[in-house]
């Protein structure tokens, strides 16, 4: 039997290098512990920026400020009960210091920095196949300004 369509979740990504490293998160998922970029849902009322901004700074405590889109990705789950497909916006930026006082998400474990190599060598802990991938998108230097995302804000209806 096949599912209703209800329309893809959009979600967000952060790729996030340092000195060879790029920031990602351990964290608790129904697989265990997996290995993720920053990322998470869009909002109501957020744009894909803001989005990536807020999921990196909850999941890292890291401020993320970001400089280009590295790339959109789709990926769909086949499952017994109901199809799931995902449309992700990854992004590339600088990551601030850790925020004091800020606590990780409940599902976070932690925030690490891991290199390509270590990323490579690790990909059966990656939460998903695309870990690996938007890292090595950005390595080879996949860039989409900024400015190419639109946010078209739709004025209520004024009824007379």
């Amino acid at each position: 039997m096949k599912s209703e369509y209800l329309g893809p979740h959009v979600t967000v990504a952060a790729v996030v290098e340092r000195d060879g490293r790029f920031l990602v998160i351990e964290e608790h998922t129904s697989a265990g512990l997996r290995i993720n970029q920053p990322a998470g849902h869009l909002e109501a009322g957020e744009t894909l920026v803001q989005a990536v901004v807020r999921e990196t700074l909850e999941e890292t405590v890291h401020r993320f400020e970001p400089e280009a889109l590295v790339g959109t990705y789709m990926t769909h789950f086949a499952r017994p009960s109901s199809d799931v497909t995902y449309l992700r916006f990854t992004f590339c930026g600088k990551a601030g210091e850790k925020v004091t006082g800020r606590v990780l998400d409940d599902s976070i474990v932690r925030a690490m920095w891991m290199t390509h190599e270590e990323l490579n060598a690790s990909v059966e802990r990656h939460r998903m196949l695309l870990v690996l991938k938007c890292v090595e998108d950005y390595l080879a230097g996949r860039r989409v300004a900024l400015d190419f995302i639109h946010t078209h804000s739709v004025a209520p209806v004024v009824r007379a």
